[in-house]
C-alpha cells in the first residue's frame, strides 16, 4: 500500500482478491480493520530493526556517501496532522481563537532522523512528540536511541536553530559527535558577539556563476556559558541575480546564513560548514515534503498512538528500499529519463494487474 502510494487502507482492501496476495501470502489480504488493529498493537522495535538491517546492508555495499568527509545526521520536527474532531490518547492539544468561539485542535508532531546524501538519503528513525514537552525534548529522546542503535553511522549532526540548546549539544558532544546548528536568535549573547566581530572583519569573497558569497568564519566564542566550551560561528551572505517570470526583470536576491558549530577549522573547512549547513534542507525536501506530498505520510491510516508511529516507520522502511532499488539497480541512463513517481506507478500497475508480476516459486 505504501510502496504503490494508494493512500488508505480502504484503497488497499479493494485489491484483496488479487492473485498477487495469494502468491506472496498464500491467503487473502486481511481487511482494513484488521490491518489497522494489528498496527495499533505492533512492537515498534521490530520495524526499527528492519530499518537498521537495510541500513547495515547499504553501508556494507558502500552505498552511503560522505559529504566533505562526514556522514551528517539531520534532525528536524514536523507537524503531520491536525483535527478538530478526531482525538486519541497521544494527541497534542492547542486552543485556536476563531471569530465565533475558541476551539480545541488536536494535532500530532514528530521528529525525524535522516542520514544526509543528496542522491540517496537514508531515513533512520522517528519519534512522536508527547504532551507537555517541546520539540527539543522529543528530539533528545530520539537522539538517545539513535546514539544507541547507530553509534558509528554519523559523525556530525545538522539541525535548525531551535535545537541550539546546551542539553541537546552536550548529549552528542559526550559521545564524540559534532554539531552544526543554525544561529538565528538575535537575543542570544553569542549572536550579539558574533555580529560585533563580523563588523570588523573583512569577508572572503567567492563567486560561482551568478552566485556571490561573502563569508566570515570566526572561532573561539565563549559567550554560550551554559555549554562550557568554545564555539565557532560561520556567516554566509549569498546574493544572486534572477529573472522574474512575471515581469522579465533581472533582480538581485540576498540571503544570510549563520551557523554555530563545535567543529574547529582544522576539522572542517569553511566550505564544508556552509555545504553541510545548507544540507539541513534535505530533511525538509527529501523527508517531510516528499513523504507527505507523494507518499501520503500525513494520512492517518489508524488514529492510535502506536499505529501512527508504526505506519511512519513502515513508510521510512519502504522509502529506503525504494530508493535503494532506484539508485542501485536501475541504470543511470534510465534514471535520467524518468522520475521516481514513474517507477512507483510501474509498481502499482504490477499490483493492479497480477498477471504482470513474475513471482519466483
Amino acid at each position: 500500500m505504501l510502496l504503490t502510494r494508494m493512500g488508505s487502507l480502504n484503497a488497499l482492501e479493494q485489491y484483496n482478491g488479487n492473485r498477487f496476495w495469494k502468491r506472496w501470502l498464500d491467503r487473502v489480504l486481511p481487511s482494513a480493520d484488521t490491518i489497522g488493529r494489528v498496527f495499533a498493537q505492533i512492537i515498534l522495535a521490530s520495524i526499527r530493526s528492519l530499518i537498521h538491517h537495510v541500513y547495515s546492508r547499504l553501508k556494507r555495499n558502500k552505498a552511503i556517501k560522505k559529504t566533505f568527509g562526514f556522514h551528517p545526521l539531520l534532525i528536524d520536527g514536523h507537524e503531520h496532522t491536525s483535527s478538530y474532531l478526531r482525538c486519541c490518547s497521544g494527541c497534542l492539544r492547542r486552543k485556536i481563537h476563531t471569530r465565533d468561539k475558541d476551539r480545541i485542535q488536536y494535532y500530532h508532531r514528530n521528529v525525524i532522523a535522516m542520514l544526509s546524501d543528496k542522491d540517496f538519503p537514508v531515513l533512520l528513525d522517528v519519534e512522536e512528540q508527547k504532551r507537555r514537552e517541546d520539540e527539543v525534548s522529543c528530539a533528545i529522546r530520539l537522539s538517545k536511541r539513535i546514539l544507541r542503535d547507530y553509534p558509528r553511522a554519523f559523525s556530525v549532526v545538522v539541525t535548525d536553530g531551535l535545537y541550539l540548546k546546551a542539553p541537546f549539544f552536550n548529549l552528542f558532544l559526550e559521545r564524540g559527535k559534532h554539531i552544526i546548528a543554525v544561529l538565528k536568535d538575535e537575543r542570544r549573547d553569542l549572536m550579539e558577539d558574533a555580529r560585533g566581530l563580523f563588523a570588523y572583519e573583512e569577508p572572503v569573497i567567492q563567486i560561482e556563476g551568478n552566485l556571490k558569497r561573502e563569508i566570515w568564519d570566526i572561532e573561539g566564542f565563549t559567550s554560550w556559558q551554559s555549554l562550557g566550551r568554545e564555539i565557532r560561528v560561520v556567516r554566509c551572505v549569498e546574493s544572486r541575480t534572477v529573472r522574474r517570470q512575471l515581469t522579465g526583470k533581472i533582480e538581485e536576491e540576498t540571503s544570510e546564513w549563520i551557523w554555530a558549530t563545535t567543529l574547529s577549522k582544522e576539522e572542517a573547512s569553511t566550505e564544508a560548514i556552509i555545504e553541510l549547513g545548507h544540507d539541513r534542507w534535505l530533511v525538509e525536501n527529501r523527508a517531510f515534503n516528499e513523504m507527505v506530498t507523494y507518499w501520503h505520510a500525513d494520512h492517518l491510516y489508524r488514529h492510535h498512538p502506536t499505529a501512527i508511529v508504526a505506519f511512519w516507520l513502515t513508510l521510512m522502511l519502504v522509502l529506503n528500499l525504494f530508493r535503494a532499488f532506484v539508485y542501485l539497480n536501475i541504470k543511470p541512463e534510465l534514471r535520467a529519463k524518468h522520475t521516481h513517481l514513474y517507477f512507483a506507478r510501474l509498481m502499482f500497475s504490477g499490483l493492479y494487474d497480477g498477471s504482470c508480476l513474475h513471482v519466483p516459486p
